[in-house]
């Protein structure tokens, strides 16, 4: 089986695992997600072999080099075989998922528990200065 010379950006993309359907890649590329070699490209944009995309995913960039033209959808592990990620991408991607990561723990662990508790109220109340209701 020969490997064809030119893809579609869109299919490629979704060849390649960046998007779950050819739709959604299409939309990212149509939304100015995704460039080829710098530039604002349409989905329609045939690619080759060599050419660098910048694709934004989320609060993710990837940079990367097209080593294969595939227009089927593979494997994970035969998709990553289609293309080389630039180390620089890999390092930034991975310094916002720790980042992320560490907002996510301390947001949950500033959430105050909710309404005070009986026991609360009256240690409130004895801070305070102020006695606590003994009509309850």
């Amino acid at each position: 089986m020969s490997e064809p010379e030119k893809v579609r950006l869109d299919k490629w993309l979704w060849a390649a695992r960046f998007f779950k359907t050819r739709s959604l890649a299409t939309d990212a590329v149509g939304g100015g997600k995704v460039h080829v070699d710098g530039a604002r490209v349409k989905p329609a944009r045939q690619i080759s072999v060599g050419q660098m995309l910048e694709i934004q995913k989320g609060p993710y960039q990837f940079i990367v080099e097209v080593e294969q033209l595939i227009s089927k959808r593979v494997s994970a592990t035969e998709a990553q075989k289609a293309y080389i990620e630039a180390p620089e991408s890999i390092e930034k991607r991975r310094k916002i998922q720790t980042d992320l990561r560490d907002e996510r723990m301390f947001a949950r662990a500033e959430k105050p528990a909710g309404r005070p508790s009986k026991r609360d109220r009256r240690q409130l109340h004895r801070f305070k200065g102020r006695q606590a209701d003994n009509s309850d």
